[in-house]
């Protein structure tokens, strides 16, 4: 349940911002920027932390569910458990993102796709450094041998 805690709690806010920061580099915000336009950037994150949360709520506890799933596969290490659950968060973002707009092209593909890589990882790692307990090893199969 941890687990799912870390990953709604996290996600939204981390994926707004970085949505926030595609979005605002995509439109030429940062060419010439002060400390009241930075200011300005972080008053509307602030403002549409909501929206995060409220758009962000069910992609971030999908993404758990993936991450929960890997979780019980044990050759999987932690390390390649935060890579896949940021590769395939990294695909869904991408996809649903990049395909809109006038623009379409390799670079939107990656800014977008980073807006769920980076939620998604940072949040696997969270759940590694603070959730994360060993799986239950079964103890030895006694052979027929031995139980007599």
């Amino acid at each position: 349940m941890k687990r799912y805690l870390i990953f709604v709690a996290v996600g939204p806010a981390l994926g707004g911002f970085v949505l926030l920061m595609v979005t605002t580099y995509q439109s030429g915000y940062w060419i010439e920027t002060n400390a009241d336009e930075i200011a300005k950037l972080f008053k509307v994150f602030v403002v549409s932390l909501q929206y995060s949360y409220l758009f962000g709520f069910l992609p971030a506890l999908m993404i758990c569910a993936i991450d929960d799933i890997l979780f019980h596969v044990r050759r999987i290490g932690p390390s390649l458990r935060m890579l896949l659950v940021g590769i395939i968060a990294f695909c869904l973002a991408a996809l649903n993102y990049a395909s809109h707009g006038a623009d379409y092209g390799v670079l939107q593909f990656v800014l977008y796709g980073l807006v769920g890589f980076i939620p998604a990882t940072i949040s696997s790692w969270l759940v590694y450094k603070f959730v994360d307990e060993p799986l239950p090893v079964p103890p030895p199969a006694q052979s027929a041998t031995e139980s007599r």
